[in-house]
Formats: C-alpha cells, sequence, structure tokens
C-alpha cells in the first residue's frame, strides 16, 4: 500500500503554540473528567487489546497517558511542539513515543498499529475536505489488518442555527464564553474563545471544517476502511437523529 503524501510539517498553521499550551490542560478541564478519561481508556484499550496503538494529536496526553498505563503500546504525532512539551512534562511519558508531524502525511510505519485514534473533534481542525481524506489515508497505512481507526466528533448541529443567522453560542460559563461563527455552504466556521486569566482578558480564535458521519464513512471506504460500528459516546449508548457526537470505529479488512 502507497504511503501517506509527504507534508512539510510547517506547512499548516499551528494554532496550539505556547500560549495556549500553557494553560490548555486547566482551561480544558471539562476534558480531562476521570470518568470521561475512564470510559474514552475502557474503550480503546478494548479495541485495541494488546495491539499498538497511535493517537493523532496527540496534544498534552489526555487519553495517551492513562491508555499506556492499561498496557497499551502507545505512539502519538502531533503538529505543535509546544503542546508535547507540557506532555513530556508529566510522569509516565517514557512510555509514549511521539513524533512533530503533520496527521496528513506523517509515517510511524506501515501496518504496524492494531489502533489508530482521533478524538475530540480533532478531525475537524483539517480545515479541507483533501485533508481529511488524507488523514484517513495515513490512519489506513498505520494499521495492520484487522485493525481500527476510532474517531470521537461532534454532529453539526446546524438546527440550532436560526435562517439567517451564522453565530451560535457555545460555551457561556463563568470566565470562558465561546461562539462558533458558522458558514453552511463551505462546511467550514471559526471557534472564538474569551476567557479571563491572571485578571486580563484573553481569546483564541480557530477555524475548523465540520464533517458529517455519512461524509466520514465515505473518507473511509476511500482508505480502503469499512464502518464497524457508531456510537452516540464512549459508553456506547445508541447513535441516534438526535446525537450531538458519535464514536465511530472503521476497520481494515
Amino acid at each position: 500500500m502507497p504511503g501517506p503524501a509527504r507534508r512539510d510539517a510547517t506547512a499548516r498553521p499551528n494554532y496550539f503554540d505556547e500560549r495556549i499550551a500553557l494553560t490548555y490542560d486547566a482551561d480544558s478541564s471539562e476534558r480531562f473528567d476521570p470518568a470521561l478519561v475512564a470510559r474514552t481508556v475502557d474503550f480503546l484499550a478494548g479495541v485495541a487489546g494488546a495491539g499498538p496503538a497511535l493517537e493523532l494529536a496527540v496534544g498534552t496526553g489526555r487519553i495517551a497517558l492513562p491508555l499506556s498505563t492499561r498496557g497499551v503500546p502507545v505512539h502519538g504525532i502531533d503538529l505543535s511542539p509546544a503542546m508535547v512539551a507540557q506532555l513530556r512534562a508529566k510522569p509516565g511519558t517514557d512510555a509514549v513515543e511521539v513524533v512533530i508531524g503533520d496527521m496528513t502525511s506523517t509515517v510511524v510505519g506501515e501496518g504496524s498499529f492494531r489502533l489508530v485514534y482521533l478524538v475530540d473533534n480533532g478531525i475537524e481542525n483539517l480545515t479541507e475536505q483533501d485533508d481529511q481524506v488524507a488523514c484517513f489515508a495515513t490512519a489506513a497505512f498505520h494499521l495492520e489488518p484487522g485493525g481500527c481507526f476510532v474517531i470521537e466528533v461532534e454532529v453539526p448541529q446546524l438546527r440550532r442555527l436560526p435562517p439567517g443567522e451564522t453565530v451560535r453560542a457555545f460555551a457561556l460559563d463563568d470566565g470562558h464564553l465561546g461562539f462558533d461563527e458558522l458558514d453552511p455552504a463551505t462546511q467550514r466556521g471559526v471557534s472564538h474563545h474569551y476567557w479571563t486569566a491572571e485578571g486580563r482578558t484573553q481569546s483564541f480564535s480557530m477555524p475548523y471544517r465540520w464533517v458529517w458521519p455519512a461524509e466520514l464513512d465515505l473518507m473511509a471506504r476511500l482508505a480502503g476502511l469499512r464502518l464497524r460500528e457508531r456510537w452516540a459516546d464512549w459508553s456506547r449508548r445508541p447513535f441516534t437523529a438526535e446525537c450531538v457526537a458519535h464514536v465511530s470505529v472503521w476497520e481494515k479488512p
């Protein structure tokens, strides 16, 4: 199977610079909820079995580190040196091998992994459809026969956007305001965050491209993968039309 097309890791904008990386864990505390992390790791460990796993956009190791403590050898790819530096400052990181690179093209080892996974809307960080397709090809290239690619991602909630409006609030918490600026014609958005830290108001904006479940299934087919299962969340609740997110598993024949 031909490898992914090579891409310079510096060619894609890195929005997770040192300013964001230094406070990423604290600013994303809901993602680090022990119960959520445990459900995620239980699911992924069940798919991986004893085989090694590769996390795309490994970040600060929220999932990679606890998964490695379950006896699953974990490798990671991430575009941001600053995020990886935060991972490296944590206990247990010697067990996780990380490469700085682009998840659309970086090669760690052909056919070496039982599991490749991408969590927390990471596929949307690729703002071109071609790059999302390339991400599936990269995942498939790394999987051994029978291995699986797992993605956790939102279901676009365009029904909540009134006709004629392009902005939807997604966070109105003490100390954090979040707004999505949406363009349904292009499936692109910009996520705007505003928060207070050290007595100062800070902001962070990042573009993304949302993607529908059926579109992901087609990307998987193009990469030679087939849908094995789809759930509403890591607890394996049934996926329905009312779900706001899904966890999908595609298998390499």
